[in-house]
């Protein structure tokens, strides 16, 4: 028993923790950092003032997470953002392909637990922030909810992922709320004042089925007209959660200090939207629908943007500008809301795309004026133009990664983050970084560093591809469709298709490339040819007389033709994969992109895979055949497709195929990593979509790994993560490794991307 009497005053508990690295904020952005950061060596304290992590991402907000793929309805191949949040998305794929949020929870606080050098703070709010000098955070109060614990955070290096920014707000650094003017920075998306300057808040609801009819009576507070939302005929059973993204509104106001009137007022719309469903009588279907679940906080676009060393503006995004720095990349289209959110006449959204995704550099991710701060998430340094592309989840969380590995150079070299930023010192963090699995744009593993390069690889075949298999279905042209293939310059090619014509009519082929080698969007025209077609089944010879000038993917375009159908295949291949000229009207694509005039966003065609079990390639013999997949690749230190596939693939004849490395004399060997491929195209949205699959057809499920005895040293079953690493018990001494790999299914060759030794 405890029984105290009056005093005039209580203190709350104190605690004092002590780490290497304070990291405010359990968003993507806070949790990724904080993993890659603990994963480096340094202590971390992550503070969430929520009682999960993730976010919006979270089940108290719900929305999918997505970056740079925007749903494959860009031109951004292979492009999911890689590391920390890529292990993250294909562990829930794995766990979770229904897209339930509670779920997704638990792979977050499971990742987070998981880490010894984390100390995690749930339901605790930094509220105070106390400064070593004007320029230097020495440590943060916070105070948690449920144990009446107040904690005195001690680092010599913090992290702002909060949102809204409390932590670099309280230290007075430099920030920007609204749009800039167009004259600062001369981008040409600069909105309106109708349009507004803020982007919303936005929160969810979810039905289901019981069975039998449910009433519903709507609370007092609900919106009463439904016509006062302009879009209200767009309001149907049957759709949920973020289908409802357009539920928006705040962007007149302070989208900090009044989120909790923004807050009844999403309420008002979601249960006023319900209302009408439910009593208006214009939805029979949901007679037995009741309301499962409404969010009670709201999902937060914008806020407070930080100024960094760098402001990233639109022009860095459209023209794909290059960085020295660049740690992280983007590719979510400019995507702008107006600020009357759903009560806006004018369209929910803009969204303009770039012609392939972009750097941020790292300048972007440290403040200006607080020497050992560092910005993640939507808080990063960026213009109100640009912030529509970076706000982003799965783009916040890629950028926090390098957050986090470079608070751990800062704290074990005696550094402050701006000094990362020297050339020398980039060069390090960039390294590790790809290491991890970053895949920074232009930047690969640097080989020197990485032993398996130093020795002499053998391999047990390797898939030449002459033919994609005519083993599939048959296609119809009621779309463009086309074969996207690596392709050498100075070579003339010749591809043989099967195709179906109900009468006799044409095909129209072109060999089209990127203007920038490193794209995806085919804007060069290299030929075109019309060939007549007789009715019925025929093989079609395309010879292109003209060359690439440059080594890198090209496009085999077959355009619309309804009278035709075209040969498919079954098998699937790392690197190789078929895009349509689609629509995809949740991302504004509706097969070409036509901006507004002086927008600053250029024209070009949408050509998108779809997703499996769709997405077959297209069949046809090449000649001369692709030798795309040697074994020189697997040390090439680009760990996806990259201007050319960058993967060795095993011959599908091959039993067991298999990877020898021998050196010229013994080397110790302290880790070993082999990067998979997880399909880099898929979004994997983490919530509501569900999936096919719960493990990427192409992704190596089996391996072995062997010493020059054939002993076992290291073998992995049930395989579906991207990067496998194994560290011994004790530093290996040896001269020659085998790596042996099981095919992942009939259809799909084994394939690796790296093998990094170190």
């Amino acid at each position: 028993m405890i029984k105290e009497s009056f005093v005039t005053k209580r203190e709350s508990k104190s605690k004092t923790l002590n780490a290497g690295f304070v990291v405010v904020g359990g968003g993507l952005a806070g949790t990724c950092a904080a993993i890659a950061a603990a994963r480096s060596g340094i202590s971390v304290l992550l503070i969430q003032d929520r009682p999960v992590l993730g976010g919006n991402s979270s089940s108290e907000v719900r929305l999918w997470v997505l970056g740079a793929t925007s749903h494959m309805g860009n031109n951004n191949r292979w492009a999911r953002e890689g590391g920390v949040i890529d292990e993250i998305l294909v562990e829930n794929l794995y766990r979770n392909r229904e897209g339930n949020s509670i779920i997704f929870d638990t792979v977050l606080l499971e990742k987070v637990t998981k880490e010894s050098n984390i100390t995690l703070l749930l339901n605790t709010m930094v509220y105070e922030v106390e400064k070593k000098d004007n320029t230097a955070i020495s440590s943060v109060k916070a105070f948690c909810s449920q144990n009446s614990t107040e904690y005195i955070l001690n680092a010599p290096l913090f992290c702002d992922a909060s949102g809204d920014g409390i932590l670099a707000f309280s230290a007075g650094a430099s920030f920007r709320m609204g749009a800039e003017a167009k004259a600062e920075f001369g981008e040409g998306f600069t909105p309106t004042e109708e349009y507004g300057e803020l982007l919303g808040h936005t929160m969810y609801f979810y039905s289901k089925e019981t069975g039998r009819p449910v009433k519903y009576v709507a609370p007092s507070y609900a919106l009463k007209d439904i016509t006062k939302i302009p879009r209200f005929k767009s309001i149907k059973t049957g759709e949920m959660g973020c289908n409802f993204w357009w539920f928006e509104f705040g962007g007149r106001g302070d989208t900090v200090h009044n989120t909790e009137e923004i807050k009844w007022q999403l309420w008002s719309v979601i249960y006023g939207a319900w209302d009408y469903i439910k009593n208006s009588g214009k939805f029979p279907h949901s007679e037995n629908q009741t309301l499962e679940w409404v969010g009670t906080i709201p999902g937060k676009r914008e806020s407070r943007r930080f100024e960094g060393e760098y402001i990233l503006k639109q022009q860095d995004i459209i023209e794909q500008a290059h960085f020295p720095d660049a740690v992280s990349f983007g590719g979510w289209a400019i995507d702008l809301h107006p600020a009357d959110g759903v009560f806006s006449e004018l369209p929910a959204c803009n969204q303009y795309h770039s012609k392939g995704i972009y750097e941020i550099p790292y300048r972007c991710l440290i403040s200006k004026d607080i020497k050992n701060l560092f910005i993640a998430g939507r808080l990063i340094s960026a213009s109100h133009v640009a912030f529509g592309s970076t706000r982003v989840m799965a783009t916040s969380a890629h950028g926090a990664q390098a957050i986090g590995i470079s608070a751990a150079l800062c704290k074990q070299n005696g550094m402050s983050p701006a000094d990362v930023s020297k050339a020398e010192n980039i060069k390090n963090l960039q390294q590790k970084l790809n290491i991890n699995g970053q895949s920074i744009p232009g930047v690969p593993i640097n080989e020197k560093e990485n032993l398996a390069a130093q020795g002499l690889i053998n391999i047990s075949s390797e898939l030449v591809l002459d033919e994609i298999p005519f083993d599939g279905n048959w296609l119809d042209l009621n779309i463009s469709v086309g074969q996207l293939l690596p392709l050498s310059k100075d070579i003339q090619y010749t591809f043989e298709i099967s195709v179906d014509a109900s009468v006799a009519t044409s095909i129209e082929a072109e060999l089209q490339t990127s203007s920038k080698v490193f794209n995806y969007t085919p804007d060069n025209l290299v030929e075109k040819q019309i060939i007549d077609l007789k009715q019925g089944l025929q093989t079609v010879k395309i010879v292109f007389q003209n060359t690439l000038t440059e080594n890198q993917y090209a496009f085999i375009l077959f355009r619309k033709n309804p009278d035709v159908k075209i040969r498919c295949s079954e098998k699937r291949i790392s690197g190789i994969l078929s895009v349509f000229n689609k629509i995809n009207p949740a991302v504004n694509n509706y097969g070409k992109q036509t901006p507004p005039e002086n927008s600053g966003f250029e024209s070009f065609e949408f050509w998108c895979p779809e997703r499996r079990p769709k997405g077959h390639n297209i069949a046809m013999s090449i000649s001369p055949a692709l030798d795309c997949f040697q074994k020189r690749n697997i040390t090439n230190g680009y760990i996806r497709p990259y201007i050319q596939t960058n993967a060795w693939v095993a011959d599908w004849n091959d039993a067991n195929p298999s990877v020898t490395i021998k050196w010229d004399e013994p080397k110790s060997i302290h880790s070993i990593s082999l990067f998979f491929d997880t399909d880099y195209d898929h979004p994997m949205e983490s919530s509501q979509m569900g999936h096919p699959e719960d493990v990427i057809p192409f992704c190596v499920r089996e391996f072995k790994i062997l010493d020059v005895n054939g002993k076992l040293l290291f073998e992995k079953t049930d395989n579906h993560q991207t990067i496998n690493r194994w560290i011994p018990d004790q530093v290996l001494t040896t001269e020659y490794l085998k790596f042996e790999f099981e095919h992942p299914l009939g259809n799909v060759p084994a394939s690796v991307f790296e093998i990094y030794i170190d």
